[in-house]
């Protein structure tokens, strides 16, 4: 069993959910960062439907049930995880919190939960898997089939046994919402920027200048066999290879070469989801990018039920929208054998680090036992659609 969470900082204290630490964020983060972290594609309809979707959902609870003996523990590819969600991937992670890829492994690895590391981070793979053996890797395949095998080679040779393919992204999402707020892959130095580093001086000395003096300037880290470019920049382009030749011969060519276990993310069609069983996957993530790439995709909570009908004979996941315990009830309730979350735990890790995250994923913890217990289980097994009432 993971370690009992320690009591957090003072300063967490008056943190009471996981919407809670984006107004915190948003205090401590400058325009730019918050902006990346925060914003999703064109009219953020997807982003706003991931979590309206959750309210279609009424619970239908049991009552004089004795739930003394309940437990949140969830089986995912063998291994017994202590509560049945987990750290999502996010990019640039790093930018927002000093050490932000090793500070939410390290929490998810000390809570007993899995982290997907970001194919887009900052923090050199090896590095994190070093202070975190449990954490999964994400990839963003390259365009070319030699420059696939080498990062594959490279993520087996750093001890990573689960691998989570993303194949929502033939071409990148058009986020009007981070240039509004400034932000660019790569950072380019300007006026504006420098004062929007300036008005956040708690972030630019223990973020920004500590990963510097310490670490000097971050690269994309994972996104090949070799490292990437820099994230500021006046000149250099970021590593985007095209994309959009891909196909599931692609996919097939990465079971061929990956000896662990394959996830594949970015899933919200049924027939896409037979086609990834077909091609070698062992588990499939449910999900529209956090509303990041098509907007207007349908929510993946939505499309859940008809995916999992399609392949019951996978694990299938989920991500994009959960902020609360009733939220991963529910999407248990339809089907999903495990959940993942990303911004709150990104945002807390900006805020207080490992502890921030600690907190995070207690505060959710908490949630999914009280709500078990109201709603009348003693198991995640119990759970089924007879408990939802849709409205």
């Amino acid at each position: 069993m993971p370690a009992a969470t320690p009591m957090p900082p003072r300063r967490l204290r008056p943190l009471l959910c996981l919407d809670d630490f984006e107004a915190a964020a948003r205090r401590h983060l400058p325009r730019p960062i918050f902006g990346y972290v925060c914003g999703a594609a064109e009219d953020n309809r997807s982003l706003k439907e991931n979590r309206a979707c959750f309210d279609d959902y009424a619970l239908r609870p049991r009552v004089l049930v004795d739930v003394s003996r309940r437990t949140q523990r969830a089986e995912l590819f063998g291994t017994a995880w202590s509560s049945p969600f987990g750290i999502a991937p996010m990019g640039l992670s790093a930018l927002s919190a000093y050490r932000g890829d090793i500070v939410q492994a390290r929490a998810a690895q000390q809570a007993g939960i899995p982290m997907i590391l970001s194919g887009s981070s900052l923090i050199r793979m090896e590095d994190v898997i070093a202070a975190a053996p449990d954490t999964w890797f994400q990839a963003y395949l390259p365009g070319r089939a030699e420059r696939i095998d080498a990062l594959l080679d490279r993520v087996a040779g750093a001890g990573f046994r689960t691998l989570v393919v993303t194949v929502d992204i033939p071409v990148a999402g058009n986020r009007e919402n981070n240039l509004r707020a400034g932000f660019s892959t790569p950072l380019r130095p300007s006026l504006r920027l420098a004062l929007d580093g300036l008005a956040r001086p708690r972030w630019l000395l223990g973020t920004f200048t500590r990963t510097l003096l310490r670490h000097g300037m971050p690269h994309f880290e994972n996104s090949f066999a070799e490292r990437g470019a820099p994230i500021l920049s006046a000149t250099v382009l970021r590593d985007f290879s095209g994309r959009e030749h891909l196909g599931w011969d692609t996919l097939a060519q990465v079971r061929r070469r990956w000896r662990g276990r394959l996830v594949v993310k970015g899933i919200l069609d049924p027939r896409d989801a037979r086609l990834a069983r077909e091609h070698g996957a062992d588990g499939l993530i449910v999900s529209n990018h956090a509303g990041r790439q098509l907007d207007g995709a349908v929510a993946p909570l939505r499309a859940l039920p008809e995916i999992v009908a399609a392949v019951d004979d996978l694990p299938v996941m989920m991500d994009s929208g959960i902020r609360r315990g009733t939220d991963v009830l529910k999407a248990l309730a339809l089907g999903a054998r495990f959940v993942f979350v990303g911004r709150p735990f990104n945002y807390a890790a900006s805020i207080a680090g490992e502890a921030g995250v600690a907190h995070a994923i207690g505060l959710l913890r908490d949630e999914v036992d009280r709500d078990m217990a109201m709603l009348g289980i003693n198991s995640l097994a119990e759970l089924s659609p007879q408990f939802l009432v849709r409205h």
